[in-house]
């Protein structure tokens, strides 16, 4: 049984305790774009007890009555929480409007350029990339892609076609090089968590065990691990720059790891955001060694930062055809920018393109680069550009900043 509580800031759920309940929780609530600013758990013996504080993008109260209604369906008691939100982001309504698609997961070294190099693969043979979520890490790029073959509009199942389609893909990912550490996985669309795929082919990959370039203290993560004596917990700790989705990645991560939640606290001051989690393993111990505590430390710092971009955002939206996402990420490519995480979603005939970028040189990208830009892609698609706060004191300036990350309220938008 499941009892849920919502007004326009606060959702209580109370419901009969089970594993992986809370990252359920989090994921329908994030899946909507919604801010979580403060969070009260409590999950001992065989009741969960959640509060969460939520706001939209804007930090306003939640005003669409449809998403209200929403989250009552997902969260009370008939529900059905495995199976509203998936893909992450809003991308149901979109991908159920697309038919049948094929799913594409690629994990490998990542360099600049190199998605424009798979898209135009993908061009090449005719095949349509419907929606997509890539991100970067510790230069490795990992990709979930839908894709369906444009003439026929249905998933691509031809077992040979499949295999070219791997052979070129692989060949691109490894490079110039004989670097073997690539992956290739096609499967039938189903209800895979796109969000949490990504962060499970990332650790999957171990790439919290490379040693990325050094952070700025404002950016780095400060992940602290301490014993409970008194009621025989580990205690995760996280404090860190506050942005969208945080606590999914953190959850979903501690979930992945076999770790269970049984109480946590979350708030948000400023720029900033702590959270505290009283967990243990799934056999109910602690994390007893050093070492178990060093993976778990580097593990969340990784999901922590998968997502955090510095570089500024551009929507590119146009009318749905084989070959855009290409065309688009050659006309990033050669103005000189790298991508470092990037959307895809289409509704109807619309897709909708999102990328962060930066200079291929790491530097913050200029106005002449972005006049550029609109001048080669004004003729056929719109250009948004999104520029959010480099350091703590420009969001102290401009408030509780919050950066609408890829598809920002496109779902509340599709609800109307």
């Amino acid at each position: 049984m499941v009892l849920l509580n919502m007004t326009r800031y606060i959702a209580q759920v109370d419901s009969m305790n089970k594993p992986g309940i809370l990252l359920e929780v989090v994921q329908i609530l994030t899946d909507l774009d919604l801010i979580i600013t403060k969070a009260y758990i409590s999950s001992d013996g065989g009741w969960f007890m959640d509060v969460f504080h939520v706001t939209d993008q804007n930090g306003q109260k939640i005003s669409n009555s449809k998403t209200i209604e929403y989250i009552e369906k997902a969260l009370g008691p008939k529900g059905n929480m495995y199976g509203l939100l998936k893909p992450s982001n809003g991308k149901k309504a979109g991908l159920d409007s697309m038919g049948d698609c094929t799913a594409i997961e690629l994990i490998g070294p990542d360099r600049p350029g190199l998605l424009s190099e798979i898209s135009a693969v993908l061009a090449n043979l005719q095949i349509n990339v419907a929606a997509a979520e890539v991100w970067t890490h510790n230069g490795r790029i990992a990709c979930v892609l839908y894709v369906n073959d444009d003439t026929t509009n249905r998933a691509v199942d031809d077992a040979s076609w499949l295999a070219a389609m791997e052979e070129q893909v692989k060949n691109i990912l490894r490079g110039y090089g004989t670097d073997d550490s690539v992956s290739f996985t096609s499967y039938s669309m189903g209800s895979t968590h796109i969000d949490r795929r990504l962060h499970q082919l990332f650790f999957a990959d171990r790439d919290y065990e490379v040693t990325g370039t050094e952070l700025d203290s404002h950016v780095k993560p400060n992940v602290t691990i301490e014993r409970c004596e008194e009621k025989d917990y580990s205690v995760v700790t996280v404090k860190c720059k506050d942005r969208p989705k945080l606590m999914f990645d953190i959850v979903c991560t501690l979930t992945d790891m076999q770790y269970v939640v049984f109480h946590a606290t979350i708030s948000s001051d400023g720029p900033y955001a702590s959270q505290e989690y009283f967990i243990r393993q799934m056999d109910g111990c602690t994390l007893q060694t050093e070492g178990e505590k060093e993976k778990a430390i580097k593990c969340l710092e990784a999901a922590i930062r998968r997502r955090t971009s510095e570089g500024i955002s551009l929507e590119l939206c146009a009318k749905d055809r084989v070959g855009l996402l290409s065309e688009v990420t050659r006309i990033l490519r050669e103005n000189g920018l790298s991508v470092t995480r990037a959307g895809v979603t289409t509704v109807g005939e619309q897709a909708v393109n999102v990328f962060y970028v930066s200079d291929a040189s790491g530097k913050p990208v200029d106005a002449r680069t972005i006049e550029a830009l609109r001048k080669e892609t004004g003729k056929t698609m719109r250009l948004n550009v999104k520029k959010p706060p480099m350091n703590p004191k420009a969001l102290e300036a401009s408030g509780r900043a919050k950066t609408s990350f890829f598809f920002g309220g496109l779902l509340e938008k599709l609800l109307h």
